[in-house]
């Protein structure tokens, strides 16, 4: 006869509460390659990025938009995306307004490789690093990030160019992007003042 004694719940859930959370991530300095680096800035428009709708994202552009510019003007790829459905490359914020010539993926969901040519862009100029930005980052961070680890990419995420609607799902993407199987040794999370080119 198999007893046991358990004392817990039966579920993740009834066991929610007694969950201790683990220390944080290690933040590490990058160096970046340029002509081998894309910085997928995703979903920072008007319908997402408000002080209204989501203060933490605003709260990141400033930085966002700098950090754009400055990688921009060393000649990394920049390429955006638009989450709401029906938005249009007119939603994105006017402080991060895409230079000519830069796409714009469409509403695709949380992870932009799947049903885009995001794969091909990437291969076919020779990038080697994608710098994950965006937020929701439970969603697009998270799963574009994650994504692109899998498919053999090096994957920066600056942790304070990733906004969710509150920070439980910020550390999560965090936590899970720093210490997923398969996916860990790929990702590098930093901040943008701790990248270089």
């Amino acid at each position: 006869m198999f007893v046991t004694t358990a004392t817990h719940g039966a579920t993740v859930i009834d066991d929610w509460y007694a969950a201790k959370l683990p220390p944080p991530p290690q933040l590490k300095p990058v160096m970046l390659v340029p002509k081998e680096t894309a910085l997928l800035v995703m979903d920072f428009t008007v319908q997402t990025c408000t002080v209204e709708r989501r203060k933490r994202c605003a709260d990141s552009v400033p930085k966002v938009k700098a950090f754009v510019e400055a990688a921009r003007a060393k000649g990394a790829l920049v390429i955006y995306s638009v989450a709401v459905p029906k938005s249009v490359p007119g939603d994105i914020l006017k402080e991060l307004t895409p230079a000519a010539g830069e796409e714009v993926l469409p509403p695709l969901g949380p992870d932009k490789f799947i049903n885009s040519d995001l794969e091909k862009t990437l291969r076919d100029k020779g990038i080697k690093t994608v710098v994950a930005m965006g937020t929701q980052a439970q969603t697009s961070v998270l799963h574009t990030g994650a994504d692109a680890a899998l498919r053999g990419f090096k994957v920066v995420v600056p942790v304070d160019a990733m906004s969710a609607d509150d920070l439980f799902p910020e550390l999560y993407t965090a936590w899970h992007l720093a210490n997923a199987a398969r996916i860990s040794n790929q990702v590098t999370l930093t901040k943008l003042d701790m990248i270089s080119f």
